[in-house]
């Protein structure tokens, strides 16, 4: 006769050895009861299986047998069929959502996801150890601090060429705002911020990287602090606007564990709407999915106070002057501003005085226009022709110029120093 494996557990094996010793009149059935932590009635139902059925009789009966509450199995094979259909490089928590809004499937993502594994569809992280830092808290108020970054990725997948996210996200209550755009330069920076500006108002200060449309990083401008790039220059000097840079992308944190979110959830949101250009997308962030997004993971500040200013009637005004390049040129002698290779004439009838050597601002808008500026009036100019172009331009040509020696003429002969110029000497 073949012995059958009984597979028990610590507790279940406790009360078994204590039973015996009830049954073998060891112990005492008030005592054993005691010891077990159970009632007097619940000891004699225990005993009494042990009796009939030995060790076995404390196991429960359904154990090895399928949950009475476990997923029907062609529901279970429907969520299969839809994720590797469908979802198939989603995670459990953003397939279960989409499982529940387009497919009236209502499941926990922890379900999905024990799903998702046990088909291979989808495999556990697993941690690594990472470097330690201390946490910081969260700033109080909305509009206190704006971590802002850009993140180049294959938004559109294979549908659109590769390119750069824009986004702002507020410390206090990961209040999201974003646009995309083709770079991280100067004027994708300038028309995100002058859109936030619009609808959101000035915030308390921006928390941003070391990259160079944020910050001066060569040797010389590092020595002089007053050397601003364009969009401090904007930010600090014209909109009063505190700009923090980061020592490292860590201590940014929130924006670029938001980028991390959104290259999981925007990528999948787009090619579920077949959306694959810039302008498609940037409709798609403002009317549908940052509403969503925020209303899904927004947080209550510790204070119910909007640190955001609105812009005053001036700034409205100058805000295309205020995101723009500016640079700072002088009045030459003819009345005339040199920039970008061109030369501009300044007109004789001005809105305020000119005089040689002033030193004046060139303004540069995102259209492309170009204005002058001194002590805050605009000046009239007209673009002058280029200068014409000299006949020899390359003076460091490869090339040796060619020596013209007169035959009739022997320089020797009149002073011996004097030698016809030869290939070694030329």
């Amino acid at each position: 006769m073949d012995k059958q494996l009984i597979i028990m557990s610590p507790k279940e094996l406790k009360r078994y050895e204590i039973i015996k010793k009830v049954i073998n009149q060891e112990l005492k059935g008030v005592e054993a009861a005691k010891l077990l932590s159970i009632t007097d009635r619940h000891f004699r139902r225990l005993k009494k299986k042990v009796i009939a059925h030995g060790a076995k009789g404390l196991i429960h009966g359904h154990r090895g047998q399928p949950s009475n509450r476990r997923l029907p199995e062609t529901e279970r094979q429907r969520i299969i069929n839809l994720i590797n259909k469908y979802y198939v490089d989603f995670g459990p928590l953003l397939a279960a959502e989409k499982l529940a809004s387009r497919h009236n499937i209502h499941r926990h993502h922890s379900t999905i996801r024990n799903i998702m594994i046990a088909e291979g569809i989808w495999r556990p992280k697993q941690k690594q150890k990472k470097q330690y830092r201390s946490w910081r808290a969260r700033k109080a108020s909305l509009g206190e601090m704006i971590q802002y970054d850009g993140s180049y990725e294959y938004w559109f997948e294979n549908r659109g060429p590769k390119c750069c996210l824009l986004a702002a996200i507020d410390d206090a209550t990961s209040k999201v705002w974003a646009k995309f755009a083709h770079h991280e330069g100067v004027w994708p920076t300038f028309a995100f911020w002058q859109s936030y500006l619009k609808h959101f108002g000035k915030p308390y200060s921006i928390y941003v990287d070391k990259f160079s449309t944020y910050s001066m990083n060569h040797k010389l401008a590092q020595e002089n602090p007053d050397t601003l790039t364009q969009f401090q220059r904007a930010m600090e000097n014209d909109l009063k606007i505190k700009i923090i840079h980061a020592l490292s992308p860590a201590a940014k944190g929130r924006v670029e564990r938001l980028f991390k979110t959104l290259q999981d959830r925007l990528i999948k949101e787009m090619r579920l709407n077949n959306i694959s250009d810039i302008k498609q997308a940037n409709i798609f962030l403002e009317t549908e999915f940052l509403p969503q997004f925020n209303a899904k993971f927004m947080v209550e500040p510790k204070i119910q106070a909007d640190l955001h200013q609105p812009l005053n009637q001036s700034e409205r005004k100058r805000l295309n002057s205020i995101f723009s390049r500016q640079y700072e040129r002088v009045v030459r002698n003819d009345f005339t501003v040199h920039h970008k290779k061109q030369r501009f004439q300044l007109s004789k009838k001005q809105p305020a005085t000119i005089c040689q050597k002033d030193k004046i601002i060139v303004e540069e808008h995102c259209d492309g226009s170009i204005y002058f500026r001194l002590r805050g009036k605009y000046l009239n100019y007209q673009t002058l022709p280029p200068l014409p172009k000299k006949i020899y331009q390359n003076r460091n040509h490869h090339h040796k110029p060619m020596w013209i020696i007169p035959k009739t003429i022997n320089c020797s002969a009149i002073n011996p120093r004097c030698q016809p110029p030869t290939e070694s000497n030329i």
